[in-house]
């Protein structure tokens, strides 16, 4: 679609309006990142700054990557939905290795590297050799990639080593290193698919796989080879991806390769087969960067960015549907002719004047425009699909409003990358200070050493950031909170009784920390017995099925400690009759349903964090932290076990 260069059915529209027609048809998605930038432009100040647009090509570089991986598999009519998986396991090997196991960095790199590739081979030989369907064989390997990273890193983030994470540093202080892998990685795409015999096998084999069996192929090698490429890049974007957090996450690049399919599909490729370039899947990656990253600027809720991103999606294929009605026809095998190759260069000539017009036009209208007298302050949350944290940007949004503050509130979906994207935003978004909740306090740290270096105050809340300089930490401590849900528990069942475990999101330091001072506070209580731990991600309808499914091996417990309300919520629907008479069920947070649920007496407990008050206090001390006026290192908001004789005065 971007780049394509496609020939008109003969009676087509001719002249000057014929040509631009056939020009913005043949380079579709070239055109959309062209009004992308020129419409962000417009609207944000901030998007067309060196950093910001820099910004843009780091937050691109993970999903070209994997994109420019898949897009040998999509033009060969296949689909590998393991990519972000197998980045993950790649990344986690490499970090495993050089920590844990004490081998070579330069061994590690090259261990995680053939893990990518043994990957794709086992893919490659199950839909080539099992005759399993490409969507079924990489979706199982989606399910063993991740598991075995959860495995090797017990569910904890790892330390990247040092010489390693300096990809996702700058050269000379300003080039993203990671931007030049992906230009790297995109020169070596457009060179397999446009030079070599493999890549003209795989036009070849997306096109008619049986006429490419006929004429000599072999496809089942071929398609070997293809996966095999695909897990590669897959183990690259990993490498970079965990390079930018400087640790090895397991629960990372989750949902990434539906991105690298949707870059794919916009940059021109069919998943019919057959056609496809690496500057398509380059424009199309930069598009969903531009996308994100303008509508974080714009303040836009990142629920509406997942919208955006679908309808993107669906106007890219119902481009290319228009594109093939109106006539045009995309060579099989990607090779240009010369004049091809002409009208392409000056498409490209084009779009830069269009590009140099629309930086010199927006900058005089923003330089025209007077400065906003409000504060701004970014809040960046772990997640919004919990309560704790939805009371957390409640508090915070209603002291904005009180102190008069432009509050900016970001949404990372349990993602360490997307928050590492939103506060590269922030810093670049001009901001007075920032708030962040740390999906991993590890992963955290580089963002908030780029705050530092631009002189922005950061305040985290909840959770602390590593290796990074904050103005205040504003938290309850979870340690704390889990040694009093233990003695709540423990006290309640007598000192003594078999009790279950409900874990939060592997990788977590929320739950890390919680089930670490559980597991401290539960010592003083020799007679408890804990029989089962289960993760149920903090989640209930996942905390009813692991409760379901751990009465069976343990029908006769007392207790159960879950390490946030949510999954309590889920144990007492399990229960059912039991929950508050002969199973006790303690929770974490203090949320409206589980101080209700407190409140009924089918919980007996929850280790109360006061999140509202949590997000007053840390957009009170940014702001301060903003005006340069004094600030607290350590702000502690306490905790408390609310059972029903204490709910009733009890506000979260």
């Amino acid at each position: 679609m971007a780049t394509d260069t496609l020939k008109s059915k003969p009676g087509a529209q001719g002249g000057a309006t014929g040509g631009l027609r056939r020009l913005l048809l043949d380079n579709g998605a070239l055109t959309a990142l062209i009004v992308l930038v020129i419409a962000m432009s417009a609207l944000s100040g901030d998007f067309l700054t060196a950093d910001n647009l820099l910004n843009v090509g780091v937050q691109a570089a993970v999903t070209a990557i994997l994109a420019f991986g898949v897009t040998f598999v999509i033009v060969s009519a296949g689909i590998d939905l393991s990519v972000g998986s197998v980045a993950a396991l790649s990344a986690t090997v490499l970090a495993w290795s050089a920590t844990e196991a004490g081998i070579p960095v330069a061994l590690a790199v090259v261990l995680a590297v053939a893990t990518g590739i043994v990957c794709g081979l086992v893919n490659g030989f199950l839909v080539s050799y099992g005759k399993l369907p490409p969507f079924i064989a990489t979706l199982a390997m989606l399910s063993v990639a991740r598991g075995l990273s959860l495995v090797i890193s017990q569910g904890s983030p790892i330390a990247f080593p040092d010489s390693v994470s300096h990809l996702g540093d700058t050269l000379g202080g300003w080039l993203p290193v990671p931007v030049l892998v992906m230009v790297v990685m995109g020169l070596l795409t457009a060179f397999v698919l446009g030079r070599t015999y493999i890549g003209r096998s795989m036009y070849a084999i997306g096109g008619n796989e049986e006429a490419a069996r006929l004429s000599g192929l072999r496809v089942k090698k071929q398609k070997l080879a293809i996966y095999a490429f695909s897990g590669l890049f897959a183990a690259a974007a990993g490498i970079v991806l965990a390079s930018r957090l400087a640790s090895a996450q397991p629960q990372a690049a989750q949902g990434y390769e539906l991105d690298a399919i949707a870059a794919v599909v916009i940059g021109g490729a069919s998943l019919a087969g057959g056609t496809g370039k690496a500057s398509g899947t380059l424009i199309g990656a930069l598009i969903l960067a531009v996308l994100r990253n303008g509508l974080n600027l714009l303040s836009v809720s990142a629920f509406w960015q997942q919208v955006v991103i679908g309808v993107v999606i669906a106007l890219a294929v119902l481009f290319d549907t228009v594109r093939r009605k109106a006539g045009a026809t995309a060579p099989a095998t990607g090779a240009s002719g010369g004049g091809n190759k002409r009208r392409q260069a000056l498409t490209y000539v084009i779009a830069a004047v269009v590009a140099v017009a629309v930086v010199g036009a927006t900058s005089l209208l923003h330089n025209g425009s007077s400065a906003a007298a409000k504060p701004k302050i970014g809040l960046s949350l772990s997640t919004l699909n919990n309560p704790f944290f939805v009371q957390i940007r409640d508090g915070a949004e209603e002291e904005a409003k009180k102190l008069g503050v432009d509050l900016t509130v970001t949404d990372a979906q349990n993602d360490a990358s997307q928050q590492a994207n939103q506060l590269q935003n922030f810093t670049s978004g001009a901001l007075d200070a920032v708030v962040v909740n740390p999906v991993d306090s590890d992963a955290a740290g580089p963002s908030v050493r780029g705050a530092n270096e631009a002189d922005i105050p950061v305040v985290a809340v909840d959770r602390g950031v590593n290796k990074a300089d904050t103005s205040a930490l504003v938290a309850s401590d979870n340690v704390e909170g889990g040694a009093l849900g233990a003695k709540a528990l423990a006290e309640k069942l007598g000192g003594k009784g078999t009790i279950v475990i409900l874990q939060g999101q592997a990788g977590t330091s929320a739950s890390r920390e919680r089930g670490a001072g559980f597991a401290e506070g539960l010592k003083a209580y020799p007679g408890i017995k804990v029989v089962a731990k289960q993760p149920a991600d903090f989640d209930r309808t996942k905390g009813l099925d692991v409760m379901t499914n751990l009465l069976q091996a343990h029908p006769g417990i007392d207790g159960v400690f879950a390490e946030n309300d949510e999954m309590a919520l889920g144990a007492i629907k399990a229960l059912g009759s039991k929950a508050g008479t002969s199973v006790q069920v303690v929770g974490f947070d203090g949320t409206p349903d589980g101080l209700k649920a407190v409140q009924a007496g089918t919980l007996y407990a929850s280790v109360a964090q006061q999140p509202s008050e949590l997000g007053r206090i840390a957009v009170r001390n940014a702001l301060r932290a903003a005006e340069d006026e004094k600030v607290e290192k350590m702000v502690k908001v306490p905790v408390k076990v609310v059972t029903k004789e204490n709910v009733a005065g009890f506000e979260g």
